[in-house]
């Protein structure tokens, strides 16, 4: 008790004043902190396992039955490149067949980074950048494209499912798209 004593007493020797805001205020704060990361980067690994993951893989292969599996019905889609906010049944529209055969030859993949992930209270907010390559099957062309994202996320019937899906190209390069932090 000596040595506590001492380490908190100052020059005018108020002893309890610092123990109690120390033992009461700092350290708890410093514990709530911990807790906040630790409770965040949780939800965070659940939205990868429910959400993220399944999003690249469905894309990737061109499930769209699982890819709309990951969007909550009451999906907003927002394009603002090309000035568009769609809904659910506007955005899972049934592409025409002549579309669909001309995209068949190419072999679709995406890849996420992160700027910032919020998640709390059964939502989420997320921004980042992705980058999209496509190879023609038959040719081996390739294009390649990136864009900024922002989605907002919630839970529905305790599984993460993506609300509101926003998207712009904002000048987003290779270099731009390096700098987010990729999904752990």
């Amino acid at each position: 008790m000596v040595t506590l004593y001492r380490l908190y007493r100052d020059k005018t020797g108020k002893f309890l004043k610092k123990f109690i805001w120390h033992n009461t205020i700092v350290i708890p704060a410093l514990f709530s902190v911990q807790f906040a990361y630790a409770q965040s980067d949780s939800l965070q690994k659940q939205i990868n396992e429910q959400v993220w993951k399944p999003f690249i893989s469905t894309f990737n292969s061109g499930d769209d039955e699982g890819f709309k599996a990951v969007h909550s019905k009451d999906v907003i889609r927002v394009s603002q490149d090309s000035k568009q906010i769609l809904g659910y049944d506007q955005y899972f529209k049934k592409m025409p067949d002549s579309i669909k055969a001309k995209w068949h030859k190419w072999k679709k993949n995406i890849e996420l980074r992160f700027i910032q992930r919020i998640a709390a209270n059964g939502k989420a907010f997320e921004v980042g950048y992705y980058k999209t390559k496509s190879t023609d099957t038959t040719n081996g062309e390739t294009r390649t494209g990136f864009g900024k994202f922002h989605v907002l996320l919630r839970k529905e019937n305790n599984t993460w499912k993506i609300l509101m899906d926003e998207d712009a190209n904002e000048n987003t390069t290779e270099a731009v798209f390096q700098t987010g932090k990729p999904m752990e």
